[in-house]
């Protein structure tokens, strides 16, 4: 699993910065995606992916736990699709 600090560490190394302006940079980018995210606007990298925000239709659903039946309002969510360059390199 890779964390926020091991891509802060990786950035640092292969850009020649330090940590703190690596740290600067990893955040500025994600508080971008997620202001346009908000805005409803997509997110898109060549090659890597395309963040947008979703609208969710309000649905029953049965708790497995309980077994209990719930009501789920419905709302925005996130959502990732990779790009086709990153598909092939996973897919191998």
């Amino acid at each position: 699993m890779m964390r926020k600090s091991d891509l802060v560490e990786v950035i640092a190394r292969k850009a020649h910065l330090t940590k703190k302006a690596a740290t600067e940079a990893l955040e500025t980018f994600i508080s971008e995606v997620e202001k346009a995210l908000v805005k409803g606007e997509k997110v898109v990298l060549s090659g890597f992916g395309t963040f947008k925000v979703v609208n969710v239709k309000e649905k029953s659903v049965i708790v497995p736990k309980t077994g209990e039946r719930k009501t789920i309002k419905p709302h925005r969510a996130p959502r990732f699709s990779a790009g086709r360059s990153l598909r092939k390199l996973i897919k191998g």
